[in-house]
């Protein structure tokens, strides 16, 4: 929890700044488009917007998009709350425990979804081919690496343990990011590794076996990540947060209803190789949050001890 207690005092004391003045968008000189700067993370997750941007759908509603890239949501979440951007991407568990700590925040969109098919999702947990290892309740007990401890990813693979019959209070969690997860795994490091595409796919390439798809077993259809705001901008600016959910939404049934074009634009802001694009297992982009799913992460957080209470799901929601 230290990142993520770090990061949301940061937040807090970012948010103390912006509170001074400062705008998160600018409107370009004469009568140009308004300028939106977004926060996103470099992965699958986000081709709707870069996918949205080529098609025009962001044009089309006057506004000019400004990327900016982060590592993950530790840096996003007080970037959108200071207003140094208007809009960023981060997974429903951080924004939970961000709403939990107080912070302000506003999802405007979904981002992404798990396939909902049990050993097709574009995430999973992964053994070596001989590993005694046969399904998730084997995984008490044992060493498993996640990217961020104490968020979605170490929960959901709980919930897998305890769907299947096992104890999953005894797992044994690392925190290892994710292009160092599948070495580890080779040299016995860890026992196990939940990972989310590229590494799944090059993971079973190279003889792994998935023993779980903790997603898919959390809750049907689990929305995984969305878009948000904080709510200083719902209020102040809410025209400008109505045409990026417009424009947000018609790039999530475009990207939906066209995977070969997702695979294509990964190249534009990725470092995926282009050999494995054609076989990854992609995410589906919903156009609708889930929130049955959202309430379920939120029962995570608090059973596995990640927040003490957890906001009200419609604080966070549109």
């Amino acid at each position: 929890m230290t990142r993520i207690r770090a990061a949301l005092a940061a937040a807090s004391l970012l948010l103390l700044a912006a509170c001074g003045g400062g705008n998160g968008s600018s409107k370009a000189s004469g009568k140009g488009p308004t300028t939106v700067k977004v926060s996103l993370i470099p992965i699958v997750d986000v081709a709707p917007v870069y996918l949205g941007n080529q098609q025009g759908f962001f044009a089309e509603q006057g506004l000019k998009l400004r990327i900016e890239t982060a590592q993950g949501g530790a840096a996003i979440v007080p970037a959108v709350v200071s207003g140094q951007v208007d809009f960023g991407f981060s997974n429903y568990t951080s924004l939970v425990i961000a709403r939990s700590k107080g912070l302000p925040l506003k999802v405007v969109a979904p981002g992404n979804a798990s396939t909902g098919v049990r050993g097709k999702d574009f995430g999973g947990v992964v053994v070596k081919s001989g590993s005694p290892i046969k399904s998730a309740k084997d995984l008490a007990g044992k060493r498993v690496a996640v990217n961020t401890l104490n968020n979605i990813n170490d929960t959901t693979v709980r919930a897998s343990i305890r769907a299947a019959g096992g104890d999953a209070k005894n797992v044994k969690f690392t925190e290892l990011a994710f292009p160092d997860m599948l070495a580890a795994l080779d040299k016995g490091n860890v026992d196990a590794v939940q990972v989310v595409e590229p590494f799944l796919t090059t993971a079973l390439k190279n003889g792994g076996r998935l023993v779980a798809s903790n997603y898919v077993d959390t809750a049907p259809n689990l929305t995984i990540a969305g878009y948000f705001t904080s709510q200083r901008t719902a209020a102040s600016k809410p025209d400008l947060v109505r045409r990026f959910t417009t424009a947000m939404r018609k790039s999530l049934q475009y990207a939906d209803q066209n995977p070969d074009a997702v695979r294509k634009v990964l190249g534009t802001y990725t470092k995926i190789d282009p050999s494995l694009t054609g076989s990854l297992t992609l995410p589906k982009y919903p156009a609708q949050v889930n929130g049955a799913g959202l309430q379920t992460l939120e029962n995570l957080a608090v059973q596995d001890g990640l927040i003490k209470k957890a906001p009200d799901v419609k604080e966070l929601l549109p």
